[in-house]
This record gives C-alpha cells, sequence and structure tokens, in this order.
C-alpha cells in the first residue's frame, strides 16, 4: 500500500447499538443487541416491524436549531461520529487543513426528510426545501469537511452496502502514498420509509431479529447509524504522541459482472477479493484469527461467503471464525462496512471474538465456526473484515491491532 504503514488513532460511532465508541464497545463484548421494533416511521403494513433505530433520538441535544433544520438525519449522525473521532484522535491543529482529507461512504442518505417533504406536499401542507439539502448521497461529506475545517482530498463512495468500506480503503491509500497526512473515512445512513419498503419488497427482511449462518435464518434486519475512523501514518503518529488502535494493513475490491442483487453463488469472486486483500497487506492466510463476515442472514449469502471462506483457507476454514455483527447493530447499508471495521478492531483491543447472535439452529450447508456460542478470548493481532455489497460490489479489509 506504498510507503507510509497506515494506523488508525480515532474513532467514533452513533447506531443503535450504541451512540458512543464507550457504549457501543459494551453492546460488543456483553452480545447486545439493538434490533426492536420500529417507531421512526409506520411499518404496520410490511412483514418485518423490526430493525436497529438510534431510539429516542433528539437533534436539538446535538445541534442548535438553524443547523438541526439544515442537516439530515444521515448528516447528523455522520457529524456526531465525526466529531467524537476526531476528539479521540487529537488531530485537529496538527496538520495543515490542507493535508487532511474526508472520504466516506454513502447509501440512502437524506431519503427520510425528503419523504418527510413529499408527504407534506401531497397534503398540500407548507414544507421546507431545508428537508431537500441532504438528499444528494455526498451531502455528508461536504459538511463534514466544512464543519471541521478539513480541506485536502475529499471523495463519497456509493457502491451500496460496501461503499464505506471501500471509502476506508481510499483514504488507506491516500495516507499510504503522503497525499494526505490524515484523513476522516467512514460512512452514515438512516433508516427510511423507502429503504424500509425496498428491502421488504425483495422478500430479505426477517420478521425475527436476523440469525446470520442459522438453518432458519429469513434474512437481513435493517439498522441506521455512522462510524468514522481517523487515519494517519503510523511515523506521524507516534511522532506527535497518538493513541494507536490498529493498522490497514490492505484492501481489496472487485465487482462480480454477476446479478443486480443476488451473489455468484461459486463464492469464487469473493475468495479472490479476500485472497488481494491478503497480498496487498503482505499477509498469509494463516495469520488471519478470523473474520468479520458481511453475515446479513439471508440464505444465499450466508453459503456464499461460507463457500469463500473454504476457498480462501482450505483445510484450515473450519479454524477460523466467521461471524456477523449484523445481528447486534442490523444492517447499515452506507454505512456498514466502517462499523463492522470499527466493531473488528474494538475486539482486537480487547482480544475476543465477537458472539453471532440469534442462533437458531445449525444448517448443513454453513459448516463452519461463527461463534454462535458466546464471545471467546483471541490473543491474535489480525482479521478481516468483509462487505458483499448488491451488483456484486466486494470489500474486503485487513486490519491489525
Amino acid at each position: 500500500m506504498g510507503r507510509n504503514r497506515v494506523v488508525i488513532t480515532g474513532m467514533g460511532v452513533f447506531s443503535g447499538a450504541g451512540i458512543s465508541v464507550p457504549e457501543f464497545t459494551s453492546s460488543l463484548l456483553n452480545g447486545r443487541s439493538g434490533i426492536e421494533p420500529l417507531d421512526l416511521f409506520d411499518v404496520s403494513s410490511f412483514p418485518s416491524h423490526i430493525g436497529c433505530e438510534v431510539k429516542g433520538y433528539e437533534p436539538l441535544d446535538h445541534f442548535d436549531r438553524t443547523a438541526a433544520r439544515k442537516l439530515s438525519r444521515a448528516d447528523q449522525f455522520g457529524v456526531i461520529a465525526a466529531r467524537e473521532a476526531l476528539m479521540d484522535s487529537g488531530v485537529s491543529g496538527c496538520y495543515s487543513p490542507y493535508e487532511m482529507g474526508v472520504s466516506m461512504g454513502a447509501g440512502a442518505a437524506g431519503m427520510f426528510q425528503a419523504e418527510q417533504w413529499l408527504k407534506s406536499q401531497l397534503a398540500d401542507l407548507d414544507a421546507s426545501p431545508d428537508l431537500l439539502r441532504g438528499v444528494l448521497p455526498d451531502s455528508t461529506t461536504t459538511i463534514l469537511a466544512r464543519t471541521f475545517g478539513l480541506a485536502g482530498y475529499q471523495g463519497t463512495v456509493t457502491t451500496a452496502c460496501s461503499s464505506s468500506a471501500t471509502a476506508i480503503g481510499w483514504g488507506a491509500d491516500l495516507v499510504a502514498t503522503g497525499r494526505q497526512k490524515a484523513v476522516l473515512v467512514g460512512g452514515s445512513d438512516a433508516l427510511s420509509l423507502l429503504t424500509f419498503a425496498g428491502f421488504n419488497s425483495l422478500r430479505v427482511v426477517d420478521a425475527a431479529p436476523c440469525s446470520p449462518f442459522s438453518f432458519e435464518r429469513q434474512g437481513i434486519s435493517l439498522g441506521e447509524g455512522a462510524a468514522c475512523l481517523i487515519l494517519e501514518a503510523e511515523e506521524d503518529a507516534r511522532a506527535r504522541g497518538a493513541k494507536i488502535y490498529g493498522a490497514i494493513l490492505g484492501y481489496a475490491l472487485a465487482g462480480e459482472a454477476h446479478h443486480m442483487t443476488a451473489p455468484d453463488p461459486s463464492g469464487v469472486t469473493a475468495a479472490r477479493v479476500m485472497q488481494e486483500a491478503l497480498r496487498t497487506a503482505g499477509v498469509e492466510p494463516g495469520r488471519v484469527g478470523w473474520v468479520n463476515a458481511h453475515g446479513t442472514g439471508t440464505p444465499l449469502n450466508d453459503v456464499v461467503e461460507s463457500n469463500a471462506m473454504k476457498l480462501v483457507f482450505g483445510d484450515r476454514a473450519a479454524g477460523v471464525p466467521l461471524v456477523s455483527t449484523k445481528a447486534m447493530t442490523g444492517h447499515c447499508l452506507g454505512a456498514a462496512g466502517v462499523i463492522e471495521a470499527l466493531a473488528t478492531v474494538i475486539a482486537l483491543n480487547h482480544r475476543i471474538i465477537p458472539q453471532t447472535l440469534n442462533f437458531r439452529g445449525r444448517d448443513p450447508e454453513c459448516d463452519l465456526d461463527y461463534c454462535h456460542d458466546g464471545p471467546r478470548p483471541n490473543d491474535g493481532d489480525l482479521a478481516m473484515s468483509n462487505s458483499f455489497a448488491f451488483g456484486g460490489n466486494i470489500t474486503s479489509l485487513v486490519l491489525a491491532r
């Protein structure tokens, strides 16, 4: 990845599974899920009534009235997570604004507010155009750059559910090649009726909390939230005395060119991406202690990912736990990749492998170790985090403690 080793010096999160890194960490360590009945909008007409919503969220607890009116729910989540990450890192003021960039993943963006605007229009009620400010996917990235004075490279990735994992990779490249001293990377996404209805129409949403890699799994549970990481060159981070949580050793991505929604059942492309990520990291498969799976809980995805593991690790595959944290956070779409990368780094620092929650019985087609029995101790210093998105957009990250 270039001459600089890329390290993580700050972390922030705002999600239904925890609205700060300490709270999120507690959920991860204790196997506590944020999936419960939704009340953000009416879901009574859908087969599923649950998701991982940021419950009780009040914008005025975090923003003044003007900012709250002009920022979409996704923008607000992004600002809150970025603020925590920047404060945690202490990087602000250490470099020129032009040496600090932003790389974010996005999905539905400000769709929730746009729906409110349209609903008011259809009811012949006054509707503020402020509700449409965040409808473009790059809105959160632009707002973060302006809010925190980050005037360097700026980009938004929209590759569905792998968006923020890919954004981490691009941000790491910027630091590794010396084009930026620091990059705020992450993703933010908010629940919306359109998203919820769309996934229900595809019949991939489980009426019960999702149960990845279980025999009776029926599909995903949707979630929302944001997470951000601060990436710097290790030499610079150590020179300023920063705390280092881990490193981005390598990544890879590809498009399967197979189907708009269904993954290639062979798992060949997924395995190739994982192998390429390990190659760019300079890491042999034998060093990988566990993998944070995309693990949606859909019947096909979980089998495909299990097949990919066998292609990558061969006879050792059964000894490499494949864990899904989506049973805790829900599927956070454009923010999923970074939330799962964050969970992976936290777990590496706490020397555990997290639990895959909601086990419903063993599936003979999913015959690996999915850590269904609870968190377990782990002395390893390296893990992978996978994101498999619609359109065959696959990203795999190699993370180290």
